[in-house]
């Protein structure tokens, strides 16, 4: 079997359709959600939460079984029931249409797997085993969340903040990448936290040009 190829993609304002309404879909339709997709649900039946979510207007539902045209206008399926016959149809469906589809916890019926993600912030981490271990992928998740925690998102937003105004006050492109690898591998990170922001601020004047204004950067937050 060939190796996945990873890639992050931009959901927002894409049609997705999820089949199933249990546990499973539950989590896949939040991560859906919080990717600014538009997501339908076609199942007999909702968990608590979809049923909320359905009844805020948050997604859209069809109370009934999947039919073959529910895929439909779709940019991307995902097949979460318990049902292995609804699964393989799903997937024959959404392939012969070209589209992005996966069942879960059954790779060899889809084009493309959801890896374990760990988000702070700006920050995502993806850990895939090839749909081969989905259990040691969640191991593996659990102990990088120890290791990454939320000071390497307000990390991010500052280093976001900054990135702009190097770019327009350093013209020259190798100070600038030098400016970046400098921040990168500095003790900011662990000065944030330890919420010890003078020793920030104090590292910042050490690294950027003299004409950024951290006061006008840090007001931007």
């Amino acid at each position: 079997m060939a190796e996945y190829y990873p890639l992050a993609l931009d959901l927002a304002t894409k049609e997705v359709l999820v089949v199933g309404g249990g546990a499973v879909a539950e989590r896949k339709v939040q991560s859906l959600l919080d990717a600014e997709a538009e997501v339908t649900i076609i199942s007999p039946g909702l968990t608590s939460k979809l049923k909320r979510q359905a009844e805020e207007g948050l997604i859209s539902y069809e109370d009934r079984v999947y039919q073959s045209s529910d895929i439909d206008g779709k940019f991307l399926v995902i097949g979460a029931t318990d049902d292995s016959e609804v699964n393989e149809q799903i997937a024959k469906d959404a392939l012969a249409c070209n589209l992005l589809v996966n069942v879960v916890d059954q790779p060899e019926l889809s084009n493309f797997n959801v890896p374990a993600v760990i988000r702070e912030g700006s920050l995502c981490l993806s850990i895939s085993t090839d749909g081969k271990s989905p259990a040691l992928s969640g191991r593996i998740r659990r102990e990088l969340e120890e290791e990454f925690g939320p000071e390497y998102g307000e990390f991010l937003d500052l280093m976001g903040r900054l990135r702009s105004e190097v770019i327009s006050k350093v013209d020259d492109i190798q100070e600038r990448r030098s400016i970046f690898k400098e921040l990168a591998y500095s003790e900011a990170i662990e000065y944030i936290k330890s919420e010890d922001y003078q020793k920030v601020e104090k590292l910042l004047d050490s690294i950027l040009p003299e004409d950024i204004n951290l006061k006008e950067v840090a007001n931007e937050g």
